[in-house]
């Protein structure tokens, strides 16, 4: 992640963290522990300090080999870290122009360990953005303990709800799905309740009744009930050309004219994904079926992942050159293995298999991998996943342009939302010393101009800095 041999030339960001610490170990190591590994991971830098022009430099640990024993020691020990998340090769020893630096890698906690806190009290809970390590917040504290469970959100039994807060035509579209995507499967013979059962739309409460689980809530009940449990629910579908909002394409969970479930949104917004995206046909085979199984699988992947408990609810935007789709929660494994694919670790795992059971959703992790397979393929802007924190919350952006800028037949408006544009550029900086304004353009898809605006309001809200003049300026994160 870093150059040692070029360490003048980074900054401190979200995942690096320089500490001169010539006088000892630092008291604030462990705020910054606690917050690479409840975040994303990063690197500490003892033994180097930060110049007036914020570059980094090796000042000579005179015995690094003592301060690397005292903190193991304090690693180790439950009242000062709530957990080890390092192995032996994440704390070293390395030589820079002579000058002997502590190196730790702090990896990202596994989702079961967090909060990672210090000091034995929960409360002492840190995470890292760009202005360095902050305290969490509550809401961040109880995301974490919800995520931490060994089973997935979607489990729970309402026990004071009935069966009948179920929509009744969602369950009999659903089961009309299944007799089509698994014809003369055992379970098509069972009555309502023992299918819906079967596969956990419904659970036995405590009482020994049959009430709904929490994924047979979301998928299948109306919208007034789902809110009573999730008060933050929200479903939304848009499309935006340029300054434009088509009020009339336009899909809200709590319009109040359709049920309001996640079931019912996912093929009300496939609908309009499929009918009204124009995809080249020269570069789909004539019929553009890969691409639309890629949104779909997209639309699923962020439906099943998302925090229902949490801030913001899934909006799904549509613009004449993109898709994004947006869900509070951040991923609940490594950026990198959900894009290796292989492993999966869906926050509603419930749900995840109902939408299998109709024939939506690829192999256990392959939807990501499949996804940027054909995005690949028609040598088209990668898809770029971004997450933030407080709220936590996770964003694709599904480009239809080729990699050059060069656009495909389909304009674009030149315009992009700029919440996108600012996770877009958070999460572009967070990897990287620094970006020209014309990296960040070709990242988020607009114009030279219209970057420098999304990024002098990134500076005017201090989490951006700027360095350098004219052609060579540069930004960065904030220290």
């Amino acid at each position: 992640m870093i150059d040692l041999n070029n360490l003048g030339k980074y900054r401190e960001n979200n995942r690096i963290e320089a500490k001169k610490a010539l006088g000892g170990l630092p008291h604030s190591i462990w705020e910054t522990y606690s917050a690479f590994a409840n975040t994303l991971g990063g690197i500490i830098l003892l033994g180097v300090e930060e110049h007036r022009d914020k570059s980094l430099h090796a000042v000579d640990l005179p015995d690094p080999e003592a301060m690397i024993e005292e903190f193991w020691s304090m690693v180790n020990n439950a009242r000062k870290a709530s957990v080890n998340v390092l192995a032996a090769k994440d704390v070293a020893v390395e030589r820079v122009n002579g000058k002997r630096i502590i190196v730790i890698s702090v990896p990202r906690a596994d989702r079961s360990n967090k909060p990672v806190y210090i000091d034995g009290d929960p409360r002492n809970s840190y995470r890292r953005n760009g202005e360095g390590d902050y305290k969490c917040t509550d809401e961040e504290l109880r995301a974490m303990r919800r995520d931490a469970s060994a089973g997935t959100q979607d489990m729970l039994v309402f026990d004071r709800l009935g069966t009948d807060v179920l929509n009744a035509e969602s369950l009999r579209s659903y089961r009309r799905r299944m007799r089509a995507a698994r014809p003369g499967h055992v379970w098509d013979s069972l009555e309502d309740e023992e299918f819906f059962l079967k596969i956990g739309a419904i659970g036995v409460g405590k009482d020994g009744k049959r009430h709904p689980t929490s994924a047979g809530l979301l998928m299948f009940g109306n919208e007034r009930e789902i809110v009573r449990e999730y008060p933050r629910y929200s479903l939304e579908y848009r499309e935006e050309y340029g300054d434009i909002r088509r009020r009339t394409d336009r899909i809200v969970s709590s319009s109040g004219d359709w049920s309001g479930n996640v079931y019912d949104f996912y093929f009300r917004v496939c609908r309009k994904l499929q009918l009204g995206l124009k995809i080249p046909s020269e570069t789909e085979d004539g019929d553009g079926k890969p691409v639309r199984k890629a949104l779909r699988e997209a639309l699923a992947n962020c439906l099943i992942n998302a925090d229902y408990y949490g801030e913001g609810g899934v909006a799904v935007i549509r613009e004449r050159n993109a898709v994004t789709m947006s869900n509070p929660g951040g991923f609940r494994i490594g950026l990198d293995e959900a894009r290796s694919g292989g492993f999966s670790d869906p926050r509603n795992g419930t749900m995840h298999k109902m939408l299998n059971m109709i024939g939506i959703g690829e192999r256990v992790g392959s939807g990501i991998p499949n996804i940027l397979r054909v995005w690949h393929d028609r040598k088209w802007a990668e898809p770029i996943f971004t997450q933030s924190f407080d709220p936590d919350r996770t964003t694709l952006s599904l480009p239809f342009e080729k990699k050059d800028g060069k656009k495909q037949k389909i304009k674009t408006s030149g315009k992009r939302d700029y919440g996108v544009q600012k996770e877009m550029i958070v999460a572009y900086l967070t990897d990287r010393v620094s970006a020209k304004s014309s990296e960040i353009a070709e990242l988020t898809g607009v114009s030279k101009t219209r970057a420098r605006a999304a990024l002098n309001k990134l500076i005017s809200e201090e989490i951006v800095v700027a360095e350098g003049a004219n052609r060579n300026r540069t930004y960065r994160l904030k220290s």
